[in-house]
């Protein structure tokens, strides 16, 4: 039984020191942890590439080489850069992105890598910036097109970079600024731009106004006219049928007749300090005599 228990012991002690062995890439036992892969070198020769698990290998005659295979996040200098439109704007972006091959990163990066790697997605990231942001405006740099200008830099890094083993997954701006000088032009041109628009819509809204008051001056004459035309017509009627009530009294009563319009021809000419000079024998004053109609004259 002791003999048992020193055996399971030693047996314990050889396994975990194997284990200890194998997650350092030193013993038989090979171990690749979640988020690592590993490239196992014969004589500096790649001849596999490990996933998470356990693996055996030859511990003098074999090399390991861990390289992450989770995204990896690198911060790109920001850079000023002309756009069409000869303006400039300073651009400061970040870059996700991950080892999928890494023999071929091995290959375009030796030991250690990492380093030399960021360093060339820094150069082809900025030059991807340079290129895409130098055919577009200021204006499709800043809010029109910046989704588009987003993937467009992200392509052309990922394609740059393929056969070096890495996989960019994304290329993202985090801020977009005008240097001083260019901040001064925009804003100038921009109030510019506002005072040009003032002006056209002040000059359309006075073009409008004046439509609308042709257009009212224009029916307040027809409605006038058509207001006189009707006055008239009533006038006319109205002259018709006084007339015709004239006419009829005077045939009914010729002699009142002239009555009454002998006192509507006083009430007319004889006002307060009204002075006539007639004769007294004149026709005007037949019924301010006796009463009668002209039985004797006024006196």
């Amino acid at each position: 039984m002791k003999r048992l228990i020193l055996a399971l012991l030693i047996v314990g002690a050889l396994l975990a020191g194997l284990t200890v062995l194998g997650s350092r890439g030193w013993g038989p036992i090979l171990i690749t942890r979640e988020g690592e892969q590993k490239i196992l070198l014969f004589f500096g020769k790649a001849l596999a590439v490990t996933t998470p698990g356990v693996f055996a290998r030859v511990p003098l005659l074999m090399d390991v080489e861990t390289y992450p295979s989770l995204g990896l996040y690198l911060n790109v200098d920001p850079e000023s850069i002309q756009t069409r439109d000869q303006e400039r704007v300073v651009i400061d972006n970040y870059v996700v992105w991950r080892i999928v091959d890494p023999v071929a990163f091995r290959g375009s990066f030796p030991p250690p890598g990492l380093d030399l790697a960021q360093q060339q997605i820094n150069r082809v990231v900025k030059a991807a910036v340079r290129e895409v942001v130098g055919k577009r405006t200021l204006v499709e740099v800043l809010s029109v097109q910046r989704e588009s200008i987003r993937q467009a830099i992200t392509d052309r890094t990922a394609k740059s970079l393929a056969d070096d083993g890495i996989a960019i997954e994304d290329v993202r701006i985090n801020r977009t600024e005008l240097p001083p000088a260019t901040e001064k032009n925009v804003f100038a041109r921009m109030k510019t731009d506002r005072t040009r628009l003032a002006r056209k819509y002040r000059a359309e809204g006075e073009e409008q106004a004046r439509t609308i008051r042709a257009d009212a001056d224009r029916e307040a004459r027809v409605t006038l006219a058509n207001a006189h035309r009707d006055s008239e017509i009533a006038r006319g009627i109205g002259d018709a049928e006084a007339a015709r009530v004239y006419a009829e009294a005077y045939d009914t009563s010729p002699e009142f007749y002239a009555f009454v319009r002998t006192l509507e021809a006083y009430r007319k000419t004889l006002g307060e300090g009204t002075t006539l000079v007639l004769s007294p024998e004149s026709e005007f004053f037949r019924y301010l005599g006796s009463g009668t109609g002209g039985a004797e004259p006024a006196r």
